[in-house]
């Protein structure tokens, strides 16, 4: 993998290597369940809209989760690099430990509500470590970052391609496994010092004055701070509209791949169809990272997030041919992720240095909370009315252009920011 070539003479390139595997590893905990969705729905005795609120427990843990640290400030008071160690192999244990218990639907949603409040602490660390040692080159990082996590979510649709005749929880147990790979890489990464030390932190966390007031007071503030940067609240809010697609369609893939093909075949067939479908969106992530180095990181966000909307618009209209509708939702699945690492980008930027990671973690958080809502009325609707359904996630792109438009005017004005 060539990502850390660019970082390289600066002796940053082996850590950027290790960030982005370990990312891809801790993320296969999000989407797990889907690659083991017959064997798991089987075992639950579960409907499909009673797996849809699986699907979002682990998105309302995600957001309880980012809540939480945004509220203490914990992605701001401690090393990056220990966190997602921690987060890491908690969610590993709480992803397997479930699958030796009871056929319990409760007990399994409480399980991947806590997977979810886990990858609080892997993702947006993730991108607080990149945008920390990439600099001048975070868009490009954070889109390799943001590629690792589409490729985490895309694993168990891969593990359940090649474990079809393994029991469901091997799935489950696959996963469980990466992460924990990618907590040892971070540690690796720590131990012989190309992380950042706490040392190092020290001086960024310098520049930020002592907090006379209570933890709540000081957060307040930070928050005002943050939301009061008109750029800022223009990336959050583009983030939030592309958010509303983004993993709803993620969840639906394999039932869109399933109406694709008349005849999907087996359930290997299937799975691998739907891992490329969602896997897709790695090169969307990379060939937008290379392009925001020429045209800068609005003008692609904005350029993916209209060009979702349009495969959004357009996908129920086409004709019902296999092979054109796989590539259309190919292509879609390119699109659909190609400017989440450009929004983290931009709002990295306009947040204070000393507030980086508070202002990450509650964009995610923001924007996984509109994602429930997508997720469980799609996974009704699908079922209901068919493929025309995913006319429901329109809304997002559209809306998600109007709000960050200021980032565009500021793009075309006459004094740009260099960066740009």
């Amino acid at each position: 993998m060539a990502v850390g070539k660019s970082w390289a003479g600066r002796g940053t390139g082996a850590a950027v290597l290790a960030i982005v595997v370990a990312q891809w590893f801790g993320t296969s905990l999000w989407f797990s369940p889907s690659g083991a969705v017959d064997g798991l729905s089987a075992w639950l005795g579960s409907t499909p809209a009673q797996f849809g609120w699986l699907i979002a427990a682990t998105q309302i843990g995600f957001i309880a989760g980012t809540l939480l640290s945004a509220a203490t400030g914990i992605a701001d008071r401690f090393p990056p690099e220990r966190i997602f160690i921690v987060s890491s192999l908690v969610g590993a244990a709480l992803n397997f430990v479930w699958t030796l218990g009871p056929s319990d639907l409760v007990l399994v949603w409480i399980s991947r509500f806590a997977v979810g409040m886990s990858l609080a602490g892997i993702y947006p660390m993730g991108m607080k470590m990149i945008v920390k040692r990439a600099q001048a080159k975070s868009a490009q990082a954070l889109a390799w970052l943001v590629a690792m996590l589409t490729l985490g979510t895309a694993m168990p649709q891969f593990l359940s391609a090649v474990g079809a005749a393994l029991p469901w929880q091997s799935i489950m147990w696959g996963s469980s496994a990466l992460a924990v790979l990618g907590a040892g890489l971070i540690a690796v990464i720590s131990r012989r010092g190309t992380a950042i030390s706490n040392r190092e932190e020290k001086p960024a966390d310098a520049t930020v004055p002592p907090r006379p007031a209570s933890p709540a007071v000081a957060e307040g503030s930070a928050l005002r701070r943050l939301f009061s940067d008109r750029m800022f609240r223009a990336a959050v809010f583009g983030y939030v509209g592309h958010m509303w697609e983004l993993y709803a369609f993620w969840a639906v893939v394999p039932t869109l791949v399933i109406a694709a093909l008349s005849h999907p075949g087996s359930p290997t067939a299937l799975a691998t169809t739907s891992f490329l479908v969602i896997a897709s969106g790695v090169l969307g992530c990379v060939a937008g990272g290379i392009i925001s180095r020429r045209t800068g990181s609005a003008k692609v966000a904005a350029t993916a997030l209209a060009g979702s909307g349009l495969m959004c618009l357009i996908y129920p209209l086409l004709p019902e041919v296999g092979p054109l509708l796989i590539a259309a939702l190919a292509l879609w699945g390119l699109l659909v992720i190609a400017d989440s690492p450009q929004f983290s980008e931009l709002a990295a930027r306009h947040a204070p240095a000393e507030l980086t990671g508070t202002g990450l973690t509650v964009m995610n958080s923001l924007g996984f909370a509109v994602s429930v809502i997508s997720i469980v009325i799609l996974q009704s609707l699908i079922a209901a009315i068919g493929v025309s359904a995913v006319w429901l996630l329109l809304p997002g792109p559209v809306l998600g252009l109007i709000a960050m438009r200021p980032l565009l005017i500021r793009r075309r004005a006459p004094k740009t920011d260099p960066d740009e």
